[in-house]
């Protein structure tokens, strides 16, 4: 692959879910990550801190989402209207081939310590951009932490059943779908 080719950091993570697959994460170095993607290991650096951070390229880019879901939902809109909102807006961002390296991405984080805690704190962030986005919107403190919270649990199961080889549906009507589930399971808790 030549190096002057586009889309350097998704050639990254491409090679880094290849190779963690392959040999294990801790096998893995960052200069066969570069060598795998066909660039420098300055071109690593550029685009990641590290190789940990390459598993969860996305994270900034789904809090924005989330927080623009937020905005743009109706001054009407309850906090679970506005969070399903914003699971729309970030769902409909995902790719086929994210979908399809979803479960290898999944296995890779299963087997590490280390990526399970980092995938926690990326829940955490996602759920804080939410929460601050609702707290804008004037939604008091407990209410947007819950309802934050849900739809981060909701976008979590969602992706779960969209990366399952057999499932059909969309990952936003699978987000959606778990927001309401999580939404009456909250009710029935009296």
């Amino acid at each position: 692959m030549a190096r002057w080719e586009p889309n350097a950091q998704l050639r990254l993570v491409r090679a880094a879910i290849d190779l963690f697959t392959e040999q294990g994460y801790d096998s893995t170095t960052v200069a066969q990550i570069a060598e795998r993607a066909g660039l420098t290991k300055t071109t690593f650096f550029r685009h990641f801190p590290g190789k940990r951070e390459i598993l969860f390229a996305g994270q900034e880019v789904h809090s924005r989402l989330f927080a623009d879901g937020i905005a743009a939902a109706p001054d009407s809109a309850a906090p679970l209207e506005a969070v399903a909102m914003a699971l729309d807006t970030a769902t409909a961002a995902f790719t086929s081939e994210q979908r399809d390296f979803g479960p290898r991405l999944q296995a890779v984080i299963a087997a590490n310590t280390d990526l399970q805690e980092r995938a926690a704190f990326k829940a955490v962030r996602l759920a804080a951009a939410m929460t601050d986005a609702l707290r804008k919107r004037g939604v008091p403190e407990p209410a947007a932490i819950l309802a934050a919270d849900l739809g981060v649990r909701a976008f979590g199961r969602a992706f779960d059943r969209w990366v399952e080889p057999s499932s059909q549906r969309s990952f936003t009507e699978l987000a959606r779908e778990e927001l309401q589930e999580l939404r009456a399971a909250a009710l029935a808790l009296g």
